[in-house]
């Protein structure tokens, strides 16, 4: 491996939540992997407020490894947010994110930083098998072409949050103040030049998934109402249908109250049904005026991200083994 290569410095952030079985081996992976590029490296395990002893397993790693980064937040604050404050105190030339379950192949990353070596500020994995149900197989491909259809900014088919950002890529992401982070969608909305690596995902190797399906229906929701405006788009144009389809209805009742008064509807059915059509309408428009708002809310309360109880081995030197406890935002 030439010089040149040797001088870069790559950044893997990792968001463990019930993951600690699993630490010792991704560490084992990286290191392996970034001794096979011959690049020096940092390994920072984002502990999300796991409940398991992830705290030791990770405290060992960091008193072992100078190299090894622990950030521990207060309580769970969810993945998004783990891999925000991951790149906020990483110092490497490029960023690798990846989830602690080992879904994400390590030995992946070789394939991205030959594509970031080639001019790629944005490589990311896509996912063109995964280890699950078959229900779960259609489900996740249907949302990426819906959300991709339905997004005003152009989306990757099967790409997750695993993939390699350049620094530039991750100063960009840092400074953009929204809480409500999506990051494979902020990952396309701040453009660069991107692309992709296909590659299998694997099963979890330890425990079971923390995802379930009302999760996954609040990822959709998050994802869907930061990057489109589809909804309301929805809404007005059922609007418009609805008042056509009534004005043209009333005057087809018009005349046939002067042509032909025994084919006009009558009676309560008739206007049952037209009330409980109308309101469900209603209430579908307020619900997602309602989704908007609460999506706005939770901006505006300008509430941190996350909270940082410790870190270990912090690579700025501002804090030392569990001496630092601050508050990020």
């Amino acid at each position: 491996m030439n010089q040149e290569s040797r001088r870069h410095k790559i950044s893997a952030v990792i968001a463990c939540y019930r993951d600690a079985l699993a630490v010792p081996i991704m560490y084992q992976r990286l290191t392996a992997v970034f001794a096979k590029i011959g690049v020096d490296y940092e390994i920072v395990f984002v502990n999300d407020g796991s409940p398991d002893n992830a705290d030791e397993v990770l405290a060992e790693l960091a008193a072992r490894d100078r190299k090894v980064v622990v950030v521990r937040h207060s309580r769970n604050f969810g993945s998004q947010n783990a891999f925000t404050s991951g790149m906020r105190i990483s110092t490497g030339d490029a960023v690798v994110l990846l989830d602690g379950d080992l879904q994400d192949p390590p030995e992946l990353i070789e394939s991205f930083y030959q594509r970031w070596r080639e001019g790629f500020e944005v490589v990311y994995g896509i996912r063109v098998k995964r280890v699950a149900t078959r229900f779960l197989q259609i489900a996740y491909k249907v949302f990426y072409r819906l959300f991709r259809a339905a997004s005003y900014v152009p989306m990757p088919l099967d790409a997750g949050d695993f993939s390699l950002l350049d620094r530039r890529v991750v100063e960009a992401l840092n400074n953009l103040k929204e809480n409500n982070r999506f990051l494979r969608g902020l990952r396309a909305w701040v453009g660069f030049k991107q692309t992709g690596v296909p590659y299998v995902r694997p099963e979890r190797m330890f425990g079971v998934t923390t995802n379930s399906v009302l999760g996954n229906l609040g990822w959709a929701r998050k994802a869907l109402f930061s990057f489109s405006y589809l909804p309301i788009d929805v809404m007005t144009g059922l609007a418009i249908v609805i008042v056509v389809v009534s004005v043209l209805l009333a005057a087809l009742q018009i005349v046939l109250r002067l042509i032909a008064p025994q084919m006009v509807p009558s009676g309560f059915t008739t206007i049952i049904v037209l009330i409980l059509f109308m309101g469900g309408i209603q209430l579908l428009c307020f619900s997602v005026i309602g989704a908007y708002l609460m999506h706005i809310y939770d901006e505006v309360k300008r509430r941190p991200p996350y909270i940082v109880d410790y870190i270990l081995n912090d690579p700025s030197g501002a804090a030392t083994s569990q001496q630092k406890k601050v508050s990020n935002s």
